[in-house]
């Protein structure tokens, strides 16, 4: 009988330690599904940790992709504005704000993100000629350098934006970029639709790429009625990545769809 007893209690710790070792596998693969972001980052590249086997693309300081990865960020969990101070409360959109002034009107849309972000870039390089946007009246570009007559301060520089967003849109956008494919696209690209009667933009602000070749992006956008930047979320992610998939043809963000069809670059 002491045998028999010895046996159950060895047969008993055995089964212990091995439900230890799978709830231990459990907690792991639960802690690496929710370990994407750095609450404590505040910038892209510090916050958003990639994809297993995936190594972020790094960029000299004089390069978009850089100024991208660098963009602030508001502290993780606060809610996106809209130009009239209202919040945006449907968090199943995004992860994170970034934190840049949007203005005081209702410009500062999905188009006009895309152009901030281009423009902001250029400016920050003095690039000066290089800012330029095409109206959709006519096609044809307005030049920063045109607009100011001379004044580079930062607040002609916001003005001749609130220009922009005034009379350029995702028409107007889509018709001044270069179509590109899937496998071309790279930090900074676009994704854009000029719809009837509304379309949508976003914008790639950080890479990560495998051995293999794959890449995977952040995505961000502003939206309707004019609001804050935001990184968005994936919602056909199933370990709750924020990044998504340069493979897939169809591109289903939380508030629009786009196809591969739609990739354009500066």
């Amino acid at each position: 009988m002491k045998h028999l007893l010895a046996f159950i209690s060895c047969i008993l710790c055995i089964s212990c330690q091995n439900n230890k070792a799978n709830a231990s596998v459990e907690f792991t693969t639960a802690q690496e599904k929710i370990n994407y972001i750095n609450a404590t980052g505040m910038s892209i590249g510090e916050r958003y940790n990639t994809p297993k086997g995936y190594t972020r693309l790094t960029y000299t300081t004089s390069d978009f992709g850089y100024h991208l990865q660098h963009l602030p960020l508001k502290p993780f969990g606060e809610t996106v504005k809209y130009y009239n101070g209202k919040e945006k409360y449907a968090t199943y959109v995004y992860s994170s704000v970034i934190d840049l002034p949007i203005g005081k009107k209702d410009l500062h849309q999905c188009a006009d993100a895309t152009m901030r972000l281009r423009a902001d870039y250029l400016y920050s390089q003095k690039r000066y000629d290089e800012i330029a946007f095409n109206f959709v009246s006519d096609g044809k570009p307005r030049y920063y350098i045109e607009y100011i007559k001379g004044d580079y301060s930062p607040k002609k520089y916001w003005e001749y934006l609130e220009h922009i967003f005034n009379y350029a849109n995702t028409a107007s956008l889509k018709q001044q970029l270069q179509s590109i494919s899937k496998e071309d696209v790279q930090i900074g690209d676009i994704l854009v639709q000029s719809g009837n009667p509304i379309g949508h933009a976003i914008i790639v602000v950080d890479m990560a790429q495998n051995e293999a070749g794959d890449k995977v992006v952040l995505l961000a956008q502003s939206y309707m009625p004019a609001q804050e930047l935001q990184i968005l979320k994936n919602p056909n992610a199933t370990d709750n990545s924020p990044w998504y998939d340069l493979n897939n043809d169809i591109i289903q963000t939380p508030e629009w769809k786009f196809t591969s069809n739609d990739w354009k670059t500066w």
